[in-house]
């Protein structure tokens, strides 16, 4: 979430509406065909993370909090009712990672989860330095800490929502060629170190103003090196604001006369699983605005959208400059409506 969308944001979860922090269920209430469908089978895991059947169902909680991330994201499990089986963080340079708290959440016998780490590999230098090698230590050395402290499958994310960091000048070294051949780089270095656990994906804004950009077709690294295609997209809740819409929004953002997200991906990428890899309803801070109609619109639009096969919450109470709540107990319906949809069986994936 740039600052172009929903900037970066701290997560505080200070105030759970009361009963909200009742034990973990996945009651199969009101389930849609296709959560029915997934309930009567054994939904897992297979290679490269994606489920035989279902969604998985994931959370970015506490990401600049200066608060614990496992704690903040098991106090999001009590809110929302339901373990978040994907564990969102993000990472820069050269910080040693998985941390040991990570690992240890994956190791949460009772509550399986999986990581999905971002990593900023160019920061302090550029793209085109990546793709050059000259931040190949740092590389190797991701790759070493893994094949001797981590070998379980993890999502991959490298440099997400890339759009934002585009820069036109062929000098920069930050053009949309040099991301498409920074991330390449990357992945077929680890590859080449032995790291075989890492599961690629590429995490895109889908903002139309950057669709409608030349070079915004210049950023796909290419199949070989790309596993899962995600999206990071945001809808308010709140009428006559920007992006005001339901789930369907999110996914179906394009440029004028151009094609839908969602399209855009199936159609030029078709086979590839796709996460929505940080998705949430906003409103002003300090508006009380009920969220349920956009909680309420994820179900049918799962199961008119097979591709999509991770859906992951970015839950924060205020952005980065304080002014918009994407929290889901912004208002106890929002929080009713949101309890529903994480109980539904759609969502009972194991991870393998």
């Amino acid at each position: 979430m740039k600052r172009s969308t929903l900037r970066k944001t701290v997560l505080t979860l200070a105030a759970l509406v009361a009963g909200a922090g009742a034990a973990m269920t996945t009651t199969p209430a009101q389930a849609s065909p296709t959560a029915a469908a997934a309930s009567s089978k054994s939904c897992v895991t297979g290679a490269k993370l994606v489920p035989t059947c279902g969604v998985l169902w994931g959370a970015a909680a506490g990401g600049f909090t200066g608060k614990p991330r496992d704690e903040e994201h098991k106090n999001w499990e009590k809110l929302s009712g339901r373990t978040a089986t994907i564990f969102h963080a993000y990472h820069k340079g050269d910080e040693k990672f998985p941390t040991d708290a990570e690992i240890a959440m994956t190791r949460d016998k009772a509550h399986p989860r999986v990581l999905l780490l971002n990593w900023r590999v160019e920061y302090g230098s550029t793209w085109a330095a990546v793709a050059a090698g000259k931040q190949d230590k740092r590389i190797d050395a991701f790759a070493a800490r893994l094949k001797s402290k981590f070998t379980d499958k993890f999502f991959l994310v490298l440099n997400h929502e890339p759009e934002d960091d585009v820069r036109t000048d062929a000098k920069s070294g930050m053009t949309a060629k040099d991301f498409a051949k920074s991330f390449r780089h990357v992945i077929q270095r680890l590859r080449a170190d032995g790291v075989t656990n890492a599961v690629s994906v590429v995490a895109y804004m889908g903002n139309e103003k950057w669709m409608a950009r030349s070079w915004w077709k210049d950023l796909y690294p290419g199949n070989d090196v790309v596993d899962w295609i995600g999206l990071d997209s945001y809808v308010s809740a709140e009428k006559n604001y920007y992006h005001a819409g339901k789930f369907a929004d999110l996914l179906d953002r394009k440029a004028k006369g151009g094609q839908g997200w969602y399209d855009w991906a199936t159609r030029n990428h078709p086979g590839k699983p796709i996460m929505v890899a940080e998705w949430g309803a906003y409103h002003r801070v300090g508006q009380v605005v009920d969220k349920a109609a956009q909680f309420n619109s994820v179900l049918p639009e799962l199961a008119k959208r097979p591709a999509i096969k991770a859906i992951v919450y970015f839950d924060t109470k205020k952005d980065l400059f304080g002014d918009r709540d994407i929290s889901v107990d912004s208002a106890p319906s929002s929080l009713a409506a949101f309890r529903k949809l994480a109980a539904n069986p759609l969502f009972n994936v194991t991870v393998r």
